[in-house]
């Protein structure tokens, strides 16, 4: 009698377990999957919990018992995509200028944006953001981070920069008054030892990036121009490399690059100053580029620029000759559009610049993908393949013949949970 109820007992505690294990089985049907490396038509995909069990033609793939599956006729699936360059603690500029949502905007208001800005990043199927700076809002962005892991918001994997970090006295915002002190947009910092300090701090405040603006707009007459010496930028390198985070560097300046390829930085945002022979140093360097085209153009267009009838303004034109004279070099291209600047959930838009300036589309899908995740360190993530983590994202229709068909997203999974179906 004793055997029979503990036997019992067991079979209570342990059914639950049996039928989770069978029902965390998804089979996904579409027409083609991009595995974040080659379009592959007619692969289907089998989830298993958060992981990918199989990929491949349907013949290959055993599917368990009690599988749930999803029929993606018309649609592409392909790994959940990497934005790049994202400010969720902002929004768009020709909504509220950024010194006004740095100066005006209570900490409470820009957390409850950043909440919807979240959600609306993860339901156009972006799973995952590096997040680089809160623009004053602290590290908040490290808060943010930890309420979508614990389940609390719906939301993207987050890397965070939390405050990044400038030059004292080059960052707005900027008053007349001397004698007053208000919030920055950035954690100011001197000297070697000032910035090896502040790179330590932000990093125990939860950053998984460093963020640098080795130039900004502090020259004579307001003109871009380099912040930290190349002494300066090498020790903060050193420090953040030595607790495994990676280094983005905020450049517009040809000097401002120079330095931070010399430092030995991961990636450089932006590189307006960029010029053939520091496209082949970072080739050489293994350094990436982040481009941020749709950031210079939507700017553009709010000081009154109209696409396709307007001449392209010289910033436009200048995001044209730096494209293409990185793709000419080899440069590595992270896909990451500033994402602030414009609206969170149109981040898709970069890509499609991507393939206007010149880049062949399935280079853009592994800019978003493969490429993203290999630079940021991410390795169970941006590919389709067993052991992966289940972040997958279904599209209509075929973004290599189409990229505009990724802003028609008909499914997105994360860590194995259907978020949007």
């Amino acid at each position: 009698m004793k055997k029979t109820i503990a036997t019992i007992i067991l079979l209570i505690f342990c059914l639950p377990a049996f039928a989770q294990k069978t029902e965390t089985y998804i089979l996904l049907k579409p027409d083609r999957v991009f595995d974040g490396e080659q379009m592959h038509p007619g692969w289907w995909v089998l989830v298993n919990g958060n992981h990918i069990e199989a990929a491949g033609e349907p013949a290959t793939i055993k599917i368990p018992d009690n599988t749930k599956v999803i029929d993606l006729k018309g649609t592409t699936l392909m790994p959940g995509l990497i934005e790049g360059h994202s400010h969720l603690f902002l929004h768009p500029y020709n909504e509220t200028a950024w010194n006004d949502q740095v100066l005006g905007e209570s900490r409470a208001e820009r957390t409850a944006r950043a909440v919807n800005h979240a959600r609306a990043t993860l339901m156009a199927g972006f799973t995952t953001v590096r997040d680089l700076g809160t623009e004053g809002a602290a590290y908040d962005d490290a808060g943010l981070k930890t309420a979508i892991e614990k389940g609390i918001i719906p939301g993207p994997r987050m890397l965070v920069a939390t405050r990044a970090i400038v030059a004292t006295g080059s960052y707005g915002p900027k008053t007349e008054v001397a004698e007053a002190s208000i919030i920055k947009g950035g954690e100011e910092a001197d000297g070697i030892d000032g910035i090896a300090r502040i790179v330590r701090s932000q990093i125990g405040h939860g950053a998984d990036v460093v963020k640098i603006y080795v130039d900004y707009r502090w020259g004579l007459n307001g003109t871009a121009a380099p912040t930290f010496t190349e002494e300066e930028l090498k020790v903060a390198v050193q420090v953040a490399k030595s607790s495994g985070r990676t280094v983005a560097v905020h450049s517009s300046t040809t000097e401002g690059m120079r330095r931070a390829i010399a430092a030995g930085v991961t990636t450089i945002e932006h590189g307006d100053g960029g010029t053939p022979e520091l496209f082949k140093l970072m080739k050489e360097k293994g350094i990436a580029l982040c481009p941020t085209l749709n950031a210079t153009e939507s700017i553009s267009g709010y000081k009154g620029w109209k696409k396709g009838i307007d001449p392209a303004p010289a910033g436009v034109k200048q995001k044209h000759y730096i494209f293409t004279e990185a793709l000419k070099a080899g440069v590595t291209i992270c896909m990451g559009g500033d994402v602030g600047v414009f609206s969170h959930g149109d981040n898709a838009q970069e890509m499609i610049l991507m393939t206007e300036y010149g880049m062949k589309s399935l280079a853009v899908l592994r800019s978003a993908t493969s490429v993203n995740a290999a630079v940021f360190g991410l390795k169970d993530l941006g590919n389709i393949k067993a052991g992966c983590l289940a972040d997958l994202v279904a599209v209509n229709g075929n973004p290599v013949e189409d990229m505009k068909v990724l802003k028609m997203v008909k499914l997105v999974v994360k860590d194995g949970v259907v978020v949007k179906e």
